[in-house]
């Protein structure tokens, strides 16, 4: 208390020096009509809460609460849980206005930001901003997104991986005029808008590449990839069979079961970690000493194709990889290596392998049994092969290698499109905060007027307010202080509706007015209108 009179003593100027950052500690120039000053000048900072999990009934109501996992750096409208208003009242939570700015301070989702759509509480991991007459609440939600990288500095000190309250209020921010606050963020928006729409457009084609790809393959497998070169080469529509896989393959066999030798010599013997979407992942590859007989019965040769055996995740069960050279390499128990008949290449298998029908096939056959998925010879059986002729099946390999080849490109290029548009937001938002994006109007009055209007405003009142009678039937229904300045600002504005910035003028504490006004509200003593403001009732 001693501290906060002490505060509410300071004149004009002590307390603008106060909020001010000083020149040697200002993190860089800003434009002459611009300021620098902490956030905690610009915003009333607060947590939330999370009511006790022990009671059901503080759970399930119609009152939104965001956890830092929800923080999206967009608005918020929806939450994945909601609590009551017992909930809300038995615990620390704190139901925030629409436009709070949220920045998430704990783990790994420090410094993620978020805009409230509605109005919703939160837990104790999100400082939530309720912002000042002095600062545009978008500007202020693009300025905390823009330093997103810095707050994860600053949490990478502790044991934890966090940063509190304290750090985001004594965080510097550069203010600007008002208009050109707007003018900034206006700016921002539609630079992004354009950026956005190329990102979606490159995110589409990231997304739709299984798409693509199941589509070309059901063209390959069905003849209509080639149907050209057959009418070039003379070849007609039936000369495509259908064959079982058992007349397709000379020799299926799985692999070796030992971890460890005694004698003979070093094989690198493949695991199932060595097999990769792009065919062999030779980082971590493991060596067993072989005798003379394993080595005969396990190496692989050029055109052996290997097939996921078992394995915990059934979307890699059955998937086939081709040996395209002669290694000193083996395959373990967990894999099957197969040995293709002359009728068909070892190449268009592996892209049949890819194919929806084979998957669908795979899933229907396949054995679970302790979490372990597995696939045999006998499972393998009864699967129906496509085989054109030997010719046909080069062309087939020969396009899909040069068509995947080309999706793999253009995939590649769409993930660094996206990665560029994020670091072309973030150098966006990096001159926004300078004054460099053109934007910028030396005649408008300098930020520091703003300053000193809201600290003028919200700290020390100069003008006395003429003297009200608050009615005493409404009185009567008045349980504190804060709620009879309320109501008597409704009385010396001579209205019955209010904006909240005007009722928040009426304390420093802006949470507990926004408390005052959900109980004032309870009892109907006001009511929220659509539009945002307070309506004095009766």
């Amino acid at each position: 208390m001693a501290k906060e009179n002490k505060k509410a003593a300071l004149s004009m100027e002590e307390r603008l020096d106060a909020a001010l950052v000083p020149d040697w500690e200002q993190p860089y120039k800003v434009p002459a009509n611009w300021c620098w000053t902490k956030m905690d000048s610009v915003a009333q900072w607060g947590s939330g809460g999370t009511p006790s999990r022990r009671n059901p009934d503080y759970y399930g109501g119609q009152i939104p609460w965001v956890k830092t996992g929800e923080l999206n750096d967009d608005y918020i409208y929806e939450t994945e849980e909601t609590i009551t208003e017992e909930g809300l009242k038995c615990s620390s939570a704190k139901l925030y206005p629409i436009n709070t700015i949220i920045i998430a301070m704990y783990g790994a989702t420090v410094g993620k930001v978020g805009i409230l759509g509605v109005e919703a509480t939160t837990n104790q991991a999100c400082a939530c901003g309720v912002c000042s007459s002095a600062v545009n609440y978008q500007y202020l939600f693009y300025y905390a997104w823009s330093q997103k990288d810095i707050f994860i500095d600053l949490a990478r000190g502790g044991a934890q991986p966090n940063i509190s309250q304290e750090i985001i209020k004594n965080h510097p921010i550069p203010i600007p005029p008002l208009a050109e606050q707007q003018r900034i963020v206006d700016r921002i928006e539609s630079l992004f808008a354009k950026l956005d729409e190329a990102k979606e457009k490159a995110q589409e084609v990231v997304d739709g590449y299984d798409a693509r790809r199941a589509a070309i393959l059901h063209k390959a497998f069905t003849g209509e990839l080639t149907a050209e070169w057959r009418i070039i080469n003379g070849i007609g529509n039936d000369s495509w069979k259908t064959c079982k896989f058992d007349d397709c393959i000379n020799v299926m066999q799985n692999g070796l079961a030992k971890r460890k030798g005694d004698s003979g010599e070093p094989y690198v013997v493949l695991r199932l970690a060595n097999l990769s979407e792009d065919g062999f992942d030779e980082n971590d590859l493991r060596e067993i000493v072989l005798d003379e007989k394993e080595q005969k019965s396990y190496e692989l040769h050029s055109d052996d194709v290997l097939m996921v055996r078992v394995n915990g995740s059934k979307d890699n069960v059955g998937k086939q990889y081709q040996i395209t050279s002669q290694k000193k390499w083996a395959f373990c128990d967990h894999i099957i290596r197969i040995r293709y008949a002359n009728n068909v290449l070892p190449e268009y298998m592996v892209y049949y392998s890819k194919s929806s029908k084979y998957r669908q096939y795979i899933k229907e056959n396949m054995v679970s049994t302790a979490g372990q998925n597995t696939i045999s010879r006998k499972g393998m059986a009864r699967l129906q092969v496509p085989i054109p002729t030997i010719g046909e099946q080069e062309r087939i390999a020969s396009i899909l290698t040069d068509l995947f080849e080309k999706e793999r490109q253009a995939v590649e290029a769409s993930r660094q499109v996206i990665d560029q548009i994020d670091n072309m937001k973030k150098s966006i938002l990096a001159r926004a905060f300078r004054g460099e994006l053109g934007t910028n109007d030396p005649t408008d009055e300098s930020a520091i007027e703003l300053l000193k209007e809201t600290l003028n405003i919200e700290k020390a009142p100069t003008k006395r307010a003429k003297a009200v009678v608050i009615p005493k039937g409404f009185s009567a229904n008045l349980e504190t202080e804060l709620e009879k300045k309320i109501i008597r600002l409704f009385y010396q504005k001579d209205t019955k509706e209010l904006p909240i910035k005007d009722i928040i003028t009426v304390s420093s504490k802006t949470f507990d007015v926004l408390d005052c006004l959900r109980g004032l509200e309870r009892r109907q003593l006001i009511t929220k209108l659509e539009n945002g403001n307070y309506r004095l009732m009766g």
